[in-house]
């Protein structure tokens, strides 16, 4: 199991790890990190991506969510605020259904809960040469890795993530669902998530894509500041969160 490369500034408060898309590293999260302000905020790269080299043999979310563990456990702080975007996101989620004591709330950003929730085409696209050229900058592994890094990934996203319907059921985390009104995630099926957790809101950003997390990250932090916060008001009529 290798140990993913993280940066934690320490200090007081519940630690906000960070979890960044497939194909990218912490350095993508790096203008929301900033819009946080004195938060403390965690970055962590995990294996294959950014700072953290490879592992042998295929990846799977719930083996990666098994590695983030062992580095949230190593903060000493408690359960964390997970904030995750797209395949970031999918590791949280498994995080949080397989280590809920470890997780105090998670932002599930950009992403299906299961493999069919992607639009149609969007897994087909080839990843742009920026993200090689990125790739290289940091990886301990050698610039020719990269080809293997998509294979894994190519591989992963033919069957996962695979989380069902009933796993959000049982999931006794607060959740935020969020997503650009021009995400590569069908609305329909967020909306289908929604209905099922038990603690989840959703909050869909007009004129806004799967890039959101660098288009506007002041409103993403404020998003995930106001989920935090503790004097929430379910409202002058609750319908779905007064059934649970």
């Amino acid at each position: 199991m290798t140990e993913p490369w993280t940066s934690d500034p320490g200090g007081p408060g519940t630690p906000i790890v960070l979890l960044h898309p497939g194909g990218t590293d912490s350095r993508s999260m790096s203008a929301l990190a900033e819009a946080f302000g004195g938060a403390r905020v965690v970055l962590v790269d995990r294996a294959g991506h950014g700072r953290t080299p490879d592992v042998d043999g295929p990846w799977h979310f719930a083996d990666i969510a098994e590695e983030l563990a062992g580095t949230v456990r190593s903060l000493g702080a408690g359960p964390v605020h997970l904030v995750g975007w797209s395949d970031g996101a999918i590791v949280g989620l498994h995080l949080a259904l397989a280590h809920p004591d470890l997780v105090r709330s998670l932002v599930f950003g950009g992403a299906p809960f299961s493999v069919d929730g992607w639009h149609e085409g969007v897994l087909d696209c080839d990843p742009p040469r920026f993200m090689a050229d990125a790739y290289a900058e940091v990886s301990p592994d050698p610039p020719e890795h990269w080809e293997v890094v998509t294979a894994k990934s190519r591989v992963l996203h033919t069957a996962e993530p695979a989380v069902t319907v009933a796993q959000l059921g049982g999931l006794d985390v607060p959740v935020l669902i969020l997503c650009g009104d021009d995400d590569e995630v069908r609305l329909d099926h967020l909306a289908q998530m929604l209905e099922a957790l038990p603690d989840g809101e959703l909050a869909v950003v007009p004129r806004a894509t799967h890039g959101l997390i660098v288009e506007q990250p002041d409103l993403v932090a404020q998003l995930v500041e106001a989920f935090h916060a503790t004097d929430k008001s379910d409202g002058v009529a609750p319908r779905r969160r007064a059934r649970h």
